[in-house]
């Protein structure tokens, strides 16, 4: 059996709810409920805009905790359908605990380290280093024109070359942490994979405003092209899923207008 809406109380719309990530709490909600057989398998879960008014919490955090359950084997997203319980228990092999990070609080952490990273390489960058810097754009050019994208090769050493250019290990440490967050998270590569899948490279405008930057040794220049760089990105997780959320939505009522037309000709 299926309901649109329980009569559980939405939490807080705050990041946290009791110490746990509020697209965490929607997961342990659903995944709780698909486990007592609220949802059977084959059930569609609730429209998103119903998950949303439940919990209390923007669409973004419903789409990832949908993300969420797709990963843990629960759920399946059909086109023009809706999402759909295929288990009542999820794989083994992948604790709910391997969702603690997200492709948007890593974005923003990425935000915090990287601006500041760029306005130090634009201090101390070396002639060698900038030249590394260029060779790696002419990388990423060749990169983004192939078919297959399936993990941003040269855009990681782009990132992870200017934060060398700052003579800091500790910086080089902290953003190749954030890169290999980005790869081995389940979230934040499934969603990597759906932006690439959608189209979306590597911007080599952007690249290059914080190449020429930090060549210039212009490190206020450096940090607003780094901001906006990464600021851009984050756009790219709001855009893909506001595109994903319309297409269903178009989906849906262009399956209704069929529907409607085949009843009106028998």
């Amino acid at each position: 059996m299926s309901s649109d809406v329980l009569s559980t109380p939405p939490p807080p719309s705050s990041g946290q709810v009791a110490g746990t990530k509020l697209y965490r709490h929607v997961i342990e909600a659903i995944r709780s409920e698909i486990r007592d057989g609220i949802y059977a398998v084959g059930d569609r879960l609730p429209p998103e805009r119903v998950l949303v008014d439940r919990f209390g919490v923007s669409r973004l955090t419903v789409r990832e905790a949908l993300i969420g359950l797709e990963i843990l084997e629960l759920v399946q997203a059909r086109q023009g359908a809706g999402v759909f319980v295929i288990a009542h228990e999820e794989r083994k092999d992948l604790p709910v605990q391997a969702l603690d990070i997200g492709a948007f609080e890593l974005t923003e952490a990425r935000r915090i380290v990287e601006v500041q990273a760029a306005a130090l390489a634009a201090h101390t960058a070396t002639p060698e280093q900038i030249d590394e810097l260029r060779g790696i754009m002419q990388e990423m050019a060749a990169e983004n024109r192939g078919r297959d994208l399936p993990e941003w090769t040269a855009d990681r050493r782009f990132h992870v070359a200017i934060a060398r250019a700052t003579q800091n290990e500790a910086i080089v440490m902290l953003v190749n942490l954030l890169w290999d967050v980005r790869k081995r998270s389940p979230l934040c590569h499934t969603m990597l994979q759906r932006i690439t899948a959608a189209g979306e490279r590597p911007r080599l405008d952007d690249h290059r405003r914080i190449l020429d930057a930090i060549a210039a040794h212009d490190p206020v220049e450096a940090r607003a092209a780094m901001q906006d760089h990464i600021d851009r990105v984050l756009k790219n997780l709001f855009d893909l899923t506001e595109t994903e959320a319309m297409r269903r939505l178009t989906d849906e009522h262009s399956h209704r207008r069929s529907k409607a037309t085949e009843r009106l000709g028998i």
